[in-house]
């Protein structure tokens, strides 16, 4: 066998095996090297994994890894679900539509799923047991909720594609994912408005209206985070780095002084959370530098994505074909992952059917976030299940019935790409 083929069946042995992604890359990538490039080449490792995390843009993942933590710490999901409540009053399904538009609301604050429904989950999950939602569907429909913080900005996993796929403007990838990660909410909340009208969950009678005013006003610092980060970056004020520290900023101001239920101390152990966090995703990041470099000295993404495009001729249905395989990575694998491993193969297949470079990132944008909640990994539901206190399996039906909600949401986002490309046009970003 062929260098490059060792490389890939070496890859996927290790993950079989149960070795950290970020290992399994780096560990694939320098057995390459072996096999296939003088021994020599070994000393490029250092140099890949430096310049895989040297660049600029990078910065902004950490500091809005921090911003999410920021936001959930300091009681704005509690005052979000409130405000929800207010608007949407009692009524069957009251709580699920709140609890879908508050994560759609966080997710403009973290970028990340998983912290998403980890902070949604937290207060929604008591009131709807008690409102007579079965757990197991409580837990999935947050976890599918929380999947679009990877579409609607600020999205980490937008960040790494614009820097990933050379001349794709961030500003025009957030804002490219601000329709269809509503669309992607919107299409979640008929079946859970339509299950919990069939199974009388949430009697109007059982669920208290806070009072509107008040409750916006409670609400209305965390309202004003998207707004921040969407206007400054519209306005040209700062960049999507620079935004990110502004949110950091933002988030701090109103944890410590406006929410108060943040302080030094707090904020200083989330610090070094979030520098964990971090530590993990540029790992990952580093460590791919040698998987990539190994496979483009090898020619292993030219052959891969030679062997693509010559499976058919009909752009469509190859699209489709992909769309299905990152579906299915998405089930094992974290978005930042897929991003390092596929991109490199799928570049010169979307090079060479013309596809627009912002609408599929965007497309596989949804679908990872649809892998998201899909057992058996699903990193969003394992952190909503766990908060429930339920097991993962008791999930997959519910599970399933959400799935088809959203891919019914990208299948619209394939056939009309306008719904992703309209904002960014008029926005005046380059598309």
């Amino acid at each position: 066998m062929s260098p490059d083929v060792w490389m890939i069946l070496a890859f996927a042995g290790l993950l079989i095996a149960g070795v950290p992604v970020a290992f399994a890359l780096g560990l694939s990538g320098a057995l390459g090297i072996v096999l296939g490039l003088p021994a020599t080449m070994l000393a490029t490792l250092g140099t890949n994994t430096y310049n895989s995390v040297a660049k600029y843009p990078l910065i902004a993942i950490p500091l809005f890894i921090l911003t999410g933590l920021i936001f959930e710490r300091a009681g704005v999901a509690a005052r979000l679900v409130r405000f929800a409540q207010a608007l949407i009053g009692p009524r069957h399904g009251g709580l699920a539509l709140v609890a879908v538009l508050v994560c759609m609301i966080m997710g403009g604050m973290s970028g990340s799923g998983p912290a998403d429904a980890a902070a949604v989950a937290m207060v929604m999950l008591p009131s709807m047991t008690r409102a007579g939602y079965p757990k197991p569907f409580s837990a999935t429909l947050i976890a599918a909720s929380a999947s679009t913080a990877i579409l609607i900005p600020p999205s980490v996993a937008l960040i790494l594609y614009s820097i990933v796929v050379p001349g794709v403007d961030l500003r025009a990838l957030f804002a490219a994912g601000l329709f269809p990660g509503m669309l992607a909410g919107a299409a979640l909340l008929v079946p859970a408005w339509w299950l919990s009208r069939r199974y009388g969950w949430e009697s109007p009678q059982s669920v208290s209206r806070p009072a509107l005013g008040e409750s916006f006003r409670q609400a209305l610092p965390a309202l004003f985070a998207p707004v921040l980060i969407l206007g400054g970056l519209r306005s040209g004020l700062f960049t999507p780095t620079e935004a990110a520290v502004a949110a950091v900023t933002y988030g701090v101001i109103v944890g410590i002084f406006l929410t108060r239920e943040l302080d030094w101390r707090e904020l200083w152990r989330l610090f070094g959370e979030a520098a964990v966090i971090t530590g993990v995703v540029m790992l990952i990041i580093a460590l791919a530098g040698i998987f990539a470099w190994a496979g483009t000295m090898l020619g292993t993404f030219r052959h891969l994505a030679e062997w693509i495009i010559g499976l058919s001729d009909n752009g469509a249905w190859l699209l489709v074909l992909i769309m299905l395989a990152v579906l299915l990575a998405g089930m094992v694998l974290d978005a930042i992952s897929i991003y390092l491993i596929m991109m490199p193969i799928l570049i010169p297949v979307m090079e060479h059917f013309g596809w627009h470079p912002v609408w599929f990132g965007i497309l596989l944008a949804m679908n990872i976030a649809i892998g998201q909640f899909t057992p058996p990994v699903a990193v969003n539901l394992m952190v909503t299940t766990e908060v429930a206190k339920i097991r993962l399996e008791q999930t997959v039906g519910w599970a399933l019935i959400f799935v088809v909600a959203m891919a019914a949401a990208l299948a619209l986002v394939a056939v009309f790409p306008s719904i992703a490309l309209w904002l960014p046009g008029v926005l005046g970003y380059n598309v």
